[in-house]
């Protein structure tokens, strides 16, 4: 006997969901003393931090863009875009390279860390700030031992409009 894929009209998806999001994988990365993770799939590659041609009348966190194997990548600095105080480059500095809504951006961090799978049981869901406050890209906090991550939608994040990375779509 074989069993059906195709679930009746109405039914639950419940068990399907819950086994996608029973264990993902998380590039973490550094910004001052906290560290964060991304989901993988959305990085393309790391490199170490280069010079970048600015850009004029860019916000600050956008630091400009370099050519990467024929494609215009802009490059956005996390450190400035979260207000993290001095924004030094060093030996440690990288830019990871996502690929997002079919565009590639580079972001700058001050090291990356390694890639860890996070059960769902591990993820905590975001603390609730002031509506003054926007921290819709934050998915939730995960713990692995004795670190604590937070958790970013990178795409959420780079693609809002206050980024003014991609052309907003009405």
């Amino acid at each position: 006997m074989t069993q059906s894929l195709v679930s009746a009209p109405g039914a639950s998806e419940a068990p399907v969901a819950a086994s996608v999001l029973a264990s993902r994988e998380f590039l973490t990365f550094r910004l001052g003393s906290e560290e964060y993770g991304i989901d993988i799939l959305k990085v393309q590659e790391i490199r170490g931090y280069d010079a970048v041609t600015k850009i004029a009348n860019t916000p600050e966190f956008i630091k400009g863009v370099i050519n990467l194997r024929g494609t215009i990548v802009p490059i956005v600095d996390m450190r400035i875009k979260f207000n993290l105080g001095n924004v030094e480059y060093d030996q440690f500095t990288v830019v990871i390279v996502l690929n997002l809504a079919n565009r590639i951006v580079g972001m700058v961090v001050d090291s990356v860390s390694d890639v860890i799978t996070l059960a769902a049981e591990q993820v905590r869901p975001a603390p609730e700030f002031a509506a003054s406050i926007n921290t819709s890209f934050i998915r939730g906090l995960g713990s692995l031992e004795e670190r604590m991550l937070i958790l970013v939608d990178i795409e959420d994040l780079l693609t809002s409009p206050d980024m003014g990375l991609f052309e907003q779509v009405h």
